[in-house]
Formats: structure tokens, C-alpha cells, sequence
């Protein structure tokens, strides 16, 4: 008998005495079954030396040779629990214990019994054979066990998210702590499989690591292909792989843990949240960009007027000194009044230069891209406000916008906010409250304006789209439209 180890019995082979050891030349009965991946036939003996006489007896218990395969924690690959577990562990990592598959089981047993009985072979490996030895141990650790059952290190788009990272963090510890506690999956423990208990729990902890993998790459894939907005549908994928794995695992009574599935839907609503706010932060820079753009061209529409107006205003100059000079006052006032309006229009250009709030303020509908009922109510600072509407009936519109209202307000900015304000409830865009569209008819705007203005010189209440018209015509001769 090796001194410091005994033999420990597979499941399914006859149970041996304690001090039992292979006479020579033995091999095991071929119509025994196969011993488990990774058993390990000779453990060591624990120190027992310093317990007491009622803890030897309850170790024994526990670790006696003849005790059944349902009794050993799949979990542990069959080592030893409590305190047997770290000298196990110990003497594997001196190269004390050999782990056999069950293919070279048969083989090996009496090289791997002849190893482990000579006591001067566990102190004289060189640092090579210990790392071999140490490549048949099983790992036990984190990373190892996580990846049996499908959670792999992937980028996850919270992470680069300052505000979401901690929250995902501890998300994420929650979840590996409840796969590492065996709680993810919850399954019967009294399912048998060809009248064996044992072989019945073997079987059903190798299917609720393959039904926890399903799931686990059902919800990487729910948050990988998460969009703003699609929320909903990520979590009704989630929940039919929930009840399809119930199903499955009825005979077992195998299904996902609420505990484990809720935690995997906050992670989809916290991903969701991110995304959602990712796409306003987009469209704020969008706006912002267009913004400026607008602004630029403004500044230098403006640049360019007062340009012209400076020239036209020297050359009026020159023009009436020449009449002075020549003593000739013919045509001299004409001069001098369009001296004068030309003043007037340098200082209404250098006051909107100053004045970011002025501008013209326009209520604009397109009946063939949106329908009729729906109006746009935009600020613009153009000097040409039509520019304007021509950019936005571009090519991202089938037809061109109709102009119903264009009038210019020395505060437009505010009186842009207060028809917003009052047509709020009306938007067609509830999401994105930078959109301006809403349904309402040029006739309702227009009493807003007359009530906000108090008079409106020119208002057109019917749209002329006439491009539409045009267009429907042909669709009706087309049979296209009924």
C-alpha cells in the first residue's frame, strides 16, 4: 500500500477494503464501466492528528472508499469536501496525484499505482515534470468554470460609458456569483438514469450547463444586437428561451432561475437606457452642427450685404461731392436720399449681425411627404429666408415645401418657442422635441399668430403643391393610387 495514500473506488467498480492494494499483474474487469474523466484513483490520507476522536469518525464518514457517486460534488470533480480539500489540492500541486481519463484508465492504473508508491518520486521532479503534472489538475478557477457554461470576456457597450461602468461592474459580479453558486440553473436532484441516482444527477448537471450555455448566448446576443428603442423585443427573445428551456427540461423539472434571468433583463434595460441616451447626445451634436453651419452662412450672408452696401454707399459719396465740386445740384437730393437708405440698410444689417434673436419666423407644409393636417413651424436668419426653405426641400423630400406664413420679428427666437409651446401636445416627433413638425392646419396657426401679433399682412391657408397634384394625377392614370 503507497504510505499516504489509499484507493478510491469509481463509480461502478467493486468497493475495496481501506488498506487495499493491486496485486501484480492486476487490470481492472472489462465489464466494469469506465472510470469518469479526470478520477483520481489515489488520494492522500488526511492529517488527522489534531482532531478529535467525533471528527475523524464524521471524516470517515465522509470519505470512505465505499461510498456511492451521488454522494461526491460534481462541482469538485470528485475531490475531497471541507478540509480534505486542501490536501488534495496540495499534494497535486507536488505532483502526488495522478488525474487518469477513462481511456488510459485501464492502462496506467498499475504505472500510475507504482508512481505514487515510491515516496523519493515526488521530491526529485525537475520543474518541467512539474508543469506537466500540473496540466492534468483540473482548473478549478473563475474564468474556467464561467466558460463552461458560456459566459466569455467580450466588449460590452457599457463599457466605455463613465456613467454605466460601476453599475455594469457590479452587474456582472452578481451574475458570475449566482453561476458559481449553482443558482443560474435550478433542476431536480432525484432524477434517475438506467436506475442510477448518480448517473441521473451526472446527467442532469451536464444538461444545465449546455441549457445555461444556450441561454447565456441567447442574451449576449439580445445585448450585442440591442438598438435604441428595440428593447422590448430583446426581452421577448429572452423570455421564449426561458420557457423553451422549461420545456425541455420538464422531465428534470430544469429551468432558468428567475433570480438569475432577472438580473439578465436589468442588463438589458441598462444597456437600452445607454443607448437611448447615446442617440440624443448624437442627435443634440447633429443639431448643433447644423446649427453652427446656419450660423456661419448667416455670417457671412451678412459680411457680403454689408460689404455691398459699404461700396454702394462710397460710390453715392464720390457721386454727390462730384455735384458739389461742379456746382451742379441737379439730381443732388435723389442722391441724398438713397445716401440715406443705404444708411438705413447698414444699420438694420450691423443690427442683426449683433442680434442673434431676430429672424424670420416660417410655417411651411408638405401634403405629399407628410399629408395634409401637418405643418413645420421653424426660425430662420437668413436675409433670404426662401434659401432656407429651398434647402429643406431637398432631396430628402419628394416634393418642395409650400410657404404659408414668412414674416420677419425682431424676437423671433421667443415667438418660435411660444408656438412651439402651444402646439406641444400636437407634435408629430414625441421623442425628439428638436423636431418641428406638427399636426396642425395652416388655419390654426394662423389665428395663433394673429392672436400673438395682433395683425398679419400676408397669409396663405391653402397650400399650392403642385408638383403633388401633378404626381397624383399620373399615379391615379397608373393605377397606382384607387
Amino acid at each position: 500500500m503507497p504510505k499516504g495514500f489509499r484507493y478510491n473506488s469509481p463509480p461502478g467498480w467493486p468497493n475495496q477494503p481501506v488498506d487495499w492494494e493491486p496485486p501484480s499483474g492486476w487490470r481492472p474487469d472489462p465489464s466494469w464501466p469506465k472510470a469518469p474523466d479526470g478520477w483520481i484513483f489515489w488520494v492522500p490520507e488526511p492529517d488527522l492528528s489534531h482532531k478529535s476522536e467525533a471528527e475523524v469518525s464524521g471524516m470517515d464518514q465522509r470519505t470512505t472508499p465505499s461510498r456511492s457517486a451521488a454522494e461526491i460534488d460534481e462541482s469538485s470533480s470528485a475531490q475531497f469536501v471541507g478540509e480534505d480539500h486542501k490536501a488534495v489540492s496540495d499534494s497535486a500541486a507536488h505532483g502526488g496525484i495522478s488525474s487518469l481519463s477513462a481511456e488510459a484508465a485501464t492502462s496506467q492504473f498499475q504505472d500510475d499505482f507504482s508512481r505514487v508508491s515510491e515516496p523519493e518520486s515526488i521530491d526529485s521532479h525537475s520543474d518541467q515534470d512539474l508543469r506537466s503534472l500540473r496540466g492534468d489538475v483540473v482548473d478549478l478557477s473563475d474564468e474556467r468554470v464561467l466558460q463552461e457554461v458560456g459566459i466569455y470576456r467580450y466588449h460590452h457597450p457599457l463599457e466605455s460609458s463613465a456613467e454605466y461602468k460601476d453599475s455594469l461592474a457590479d452587474l456582472q459580479d452578481r451574475i458570475k456569483e449566482l453561476i458559481k453558486q449553482g443558482k443560474a440553473i435550478l433542476a431536480s436532484n432525484l432524477f434517475t438514469f438506467d436506475n442510477s441516482l448518480a448517473k441521473g444527477r451526472k446527467m442532469t448537471s451536464d444538461l444545465s450547463k449546455l441549457m445555461l450555455r444556450a441561454y447565456n448566448a441567447e442574451a449576449d446576443n439580445c445585448v450585442r444586437s440591442l438598438r435604441a428603442g428595440n428593447v422590448l423585443t430583446a426581452k421577448r427573445r429572452l423570455e421564449a428561451s426561458v420557457t423553451a428551456i422549461a420545456r425541455l427540461g420538464s422531465i428534470m423539472e430544469m429551468r432558468v432561475s428567475p433570480e438569475y434571468h432577472s438580473l439578465r433583463i436589468e442588463e438589458l434595460e441598462m444597456t437600452s437606457d445607454f443607448l437611448m441616451k447615446l442617440q440624443e447626445e448624437k442627435e443634440r451634436a447633429r443639431e448643433e452642427r447644423e446649427r453652427l453651419r446656419e450660423e456661419r452662412k448667416v455670417a457671412l450672408e451678412l459680411a457680403a450685404e454689408r460689404e455691398k452696401l459699404d461700396k454702394e454707399r462710397a460710390h453715392h459719396i464720390n457721386a454727390i461731392e462730384a455735384l458739389k465740386a461742379s456746382g451742379d445740384t441737379t439730381g443732388l437730393q435723389e442722391l441724398l436720399d438713397k445716401l440715406k437708405t443705404i444708411d438705413d440698410a447698414i444699420e438694420r444689417n450691423d443690427y442683426r449681425a449683433a442680434n442673434i434673436r431676430c429672424g424670420y419666423i416660417y410655417v411651411i407644409s408638405n401634403e405629399g411627404a407628410f399629408g395634409k393636417g401637418v405643418v413645420k413651424i421653424g426660425l430662420t436668419r437668413r436675409l433670404e429666408p426662401e434659401d432656407r426653405i429651398r434647402e429643406l426641400s431637398g432631396a430628402s423630400v419628394p416634393f418642395p415645401f409650400d410657404i404659408h406664413a414668412l414674416f420677419f420679428s425682431e424676437d423671433a427666437v421667443s415667438l418660435e418657442t411660444q408656438l412651439h409651446q402651444a402646439f406641444s401636445g400636437q407634435r408629430v416627433n414625441c421623442v425628439n422635441e428638436r423636431k418641428e413638425f406638427f399636426f396642425a392646419t395652416p388655419h390654426e396657426v394662423r389665428e395663433l399668430l394673429a392672436e400673438k401679433l395682433g395683425n398679419l399682412l400676408e397669409f396663405t391657408e391653402e397650400p399650392e403643391a403642385t408638383q403633388y397634384l401633378q404626381s397624383r394625377g399620373a399615379w391615379i392614370k397608373s393605377l397606382r393610387v384607387v
